[in-house]
């Protein structure tokens, strides 16, 4: 989303506004904008790319390698967003690779999972995700890198969000998946942020649940509301 005119004002919105400062920023602008966003972007806020390959470089027309992104000072990328797994086909697999070379070229990853409705309707939502999570878990030697996101596909932009109650529930039981198949102290530790239909009105009591740690915000960052999401503990 957005060119340099609307980005340029959100940066200058971001720039000037009251932030919590016990909540890490990071903010995912489209490949074609790293750059500028992370020449305007004051540097108490992170920056991210919205996805990357999985090699340093090579014949993979159109795409963009960890190496890269890291060249233009950036320190995080997000892999396996529902709408690269749902509408670009990427496979657990895949994601699993990307995953391990991003942590390799040493950025941070925000790892995404997330069932769909016809999923969650068929009462396998803990199946698809603890499914999608042993594939990033797998691929991961170090953990304080990662940040996992759950987001369930069928609240993105569509308006539903997930009650704070479902949305604590699948973020419990993740954390119980990585204390059972990973370890204690990265169940303990790992980020776990949810993802779908955040606003300035849905995040406070998100906020307040004991296992979200914080938000993977779409549309409304594109809006000066997105100042209150990151205050939302505040």
């Amino acid at each position: 989303n957005g060119d340099k005119k609307s980005l340029g004002e959100l940066i200058q919105t971001m720039n000037g506004a009251t932030v919590d400062p016990n909540v890490e920023v990071v903010c995912g602008a489209p490949t074609i904008y790293l750059d500028f966003v992370r020449s305007k972007l004051d540097a108490k806020f992170g920056v991210a790319a919205q996805n990357c390959y999985k090699v340093p470089k090579g014949a993979f027309t159109g795409e963009i390698s960890p190496a890269m992104i890291k060249d233009c000072g950036i320190n995080w990328v997000i892999l396996g967003h529902s709408e690269r797994r749902h509408v670009f086909g990427e496979s657990d697999e895949l994601i699993g690779q990307k995953t391990a070379h991003a942590l390799e070229s040493g950025l941070g990853v925000i790892a995404c999972i997330g069932e769909k409705l016809d999923e969650r309707e068929g009462g396998i939502t803990e199946k698809v995700v603890f499914a999608q999570t042993k594939v990033i878990a797998d691929n991961v030697k170090d953990w304080s890198k990662v940040v996992l996101a759950y987001e369930p596909v069928w609240a993105i932009g569509t308006g539903k969000t997930a009650s704070p109650q479902q949305a604590q529930e699948v973020h419990d039981k993740l954390r119980g998946w990585l204390k059972a198949n990973v370890s204690e102290a990265v169940a303990n530790s790992v980020r776990i942020i949810y993802g779908g239909s955040v606003t300035g009105g849905t995040c406070k009591e998100l906020a307040s649940q004991k296992d979200v740690d914080g938000f993977l915000v779409g549309g409304a960052s594109l809006k000066p509301e997105f100042i209150e999401i990151i205050n939302a503990k505040k």
